[in-house]
């Protein structure tokens, strides 16, 4: 059904203030590669892959699509004081081709070696995993989603599930930029982090841990 919404709000927007429902869209019967098209030949973390305004204008009676958001470690998400594209390469053309990642991402949650980014819930990431849309793998929780937000984009712990070998912060280079600040906050605003993160004061979770320092890792390693 073709519809007049007026002002169409982009998915880099959405991520800020604006509203985008994937919901409305993907209800009609849409298809993410219907309007993210170029995400099937893209090779480089920042390319613009949201549709052209010739795409929305198909069913909008006019198109209004600001840049969008640059891709930024998840510690960062919420500050403007860092260089943009932390992510230094990333191709969505090779994951499309692997097909269907969710089967894989269920399995690492069922089994317990889903590496747990601050702030994912594997109880809400879970009963997500169902769908058949390759792209939904990783950016869950569109088809309820009227606001795209930070829990529809991919978590570093998705990577991990396949990219599993973590000698940090040496292997950090390989998908990251060495100008970007990985560190979580707490590396950062605790005084003397570095000598008092192992007194068990600071309550830290070994799961977060293991995120940044690897599924092997251990506090008897250094400790």
């Amino acid at each position: 059904m073709r519809r007049a919404f007026g002002l169409l709000w982009c998915l880099g927007a959405a991520l800020g203030a604006a509203p985008f429902s994937h919901r409305i869209h993907l209800a009609q019967g849409m298809a993410c590669a219907d309007c993210h098209s170029a995400a099937a030949h893209s090779t480089g973390v920042s390319e613009n892959l949201l549709p052209s305004k010739t795409v929305c204008l198909q069913c909008h009676t006019e198109a209004e699509l600001p840049s969008p958001f640059p891709t930024e470690s998840p510690w960062r998400r919420s500050e403007s004081a860092h260089p943009p594209y932390e992510l230094l390469k990333f191709s969505h053309a090779l994951h499309l081709k692997m097909g269907d990642v969710a089967p894989f991402l269920s399995r690492a949650i069922d089994h317990r070696v889903y590496l747990r980014s601050p702030g994912d819930r594997t109880d809400w990431i879970r009963p997500r995993l169902g769908t058949k849309d390759p792209c939904q793998a990783c950016h869950r929780g569109l088809a309820e989603s009227d606001n795209v937000s930070a829990a529809n984009m991919p978590q570093m712990a998705d990577c991990l599930v396949c990219h599993s070998q973590i000698e940090a912060p040496f292997s950090c280079w390989d998908c990251h930029s060495e100008k970007a600040d990985l560190r979580p906050p707490n590396h950062t605003t605790i005084a003397n982090f570095m000598s008092s993160h192992s007194t068990g004061k600071l309550g830290l979770d070994l799961t977060t841990c293991t995120v940044c320092h690897g599924r092997e890792f251990r506090c008897m390693g250094c400790h």
